[in-house]
């Protein structure tokens, strides 16, 4: 059995995964997570009465807007990878579409491999034998050291 996205629709897998996320027609406004289901609903921009959606990819690299890690492990249903838990970095991301969006940092990355305004990538990587997630891996500069 192969592995599916955890959140189906939320982003692409492959060699350059992105997020998908809903452009408004009316007013061009950008959300993520994407706007589902019949009706679509309404724009959430406030000037904006629009309420037809298209689907758009995201850019795959944005800017470190801030960061923290989760020193305790998160309630129910969140089910660890580790025993014992082992804490791991979450980044805010703002991206060019002028969002920002919150995601776990990459394996092997933490904190300390984060600053505010550096940049970063989408990669897709295994929650577990079933599921893939996305998440936001630093990408070094030249002459930086590389994957860790």
């Amino acid at each position: 059995m192969s592995a599916s996205p955890a959140v189906e629709g939320w982003f692409t897998t492959g060699p350059e995964p992105t997020l998908l996320g809903s452009r408004c027609t009316t007013c061009t406004t950008v959300y993520f997570p994407p706007v589902r289901g019949e009706p679509a609903g309404f724009c959430r921009h406030p000037a904006c009465d629009g309420g037809e959606f298209e689907t758009t990819e995201l850019s795959r690299r944005g800017t470190v807007w801030s960061y923290t890690d989760a020193q305790y492990q998160p309630p129910p249903p969140y089910v660890a990878r580790t025993e014992p838990y082992r804490p791991f970095a979450l980044a805010a991301v703002e991206l060019p579409e002028g969002i920002t969006v919150l995601g776990q940092v990459a394996d092997g990355y933490g904190v300390r491999d984060l600053r505010v305004g550096a940049e970063v990538e989408l990669v897709v990587e295994p929650l577990d034998e079933q599921l893939l997630v996305w998440r936001w891996k630093p990408v070094t500069e030249l002459g930086e050291e590389a994957d860790q």
